[in-house]
């Protein structure tokens, strides 16, 4: 009814900075097909992880592919960049660990080249 429609146009204009972001922003997709298309492997492995163990086990499956699918989405391999990460980030500043997220990380031997 009218108290629905009523309803989505307060949705709409709540958000309304965030639907343009795009316009604002040329790294931010217009849609988001490729998350879509991220998600794809999880639906189809969903049968396959259906005993993963416990709940703990599935939310550390999600965290893993979560991060495997970033990679992905930011042209990064995820073998590689999970190698890197995994060694560095033990001695790697806290208020840093911005740096090692997949859409700001350098390899070590880009960084090296960097500072060389």
């Amino acid at each position: 009814g009218k108290g629905d429609l009523a309803k989505a146009f307060r949705y709409g204009l709540s958000r309304w900075s965030s639907f343009c972001l795009f316009l604002e922003d040329g790294r931010v997709a217009m849609d988001n097909n490729a998350a879509e298309r991220a998600l794809r492997p999880i639906g189809i492995g969903r049968k396959n992880w259906l005993f993963a163990g416990a709940d703990t086990g599935a939310e550390t499956l999600a965290r893993a592919m979560t991060i495997i699918e970033t990679a992905k989405m930011n042209g990064i391999d995820p073998q590689a960049y999970l190698a890197d990460v995994l060694d560095r980030i033990h001695d790697h500043k806290i208020n840093r660990l911005d740096e090692l997220l997949p859409w700001n990380w350098l390899p070590v031997a880009a960084i090296r080249a960097e500072a060389a």
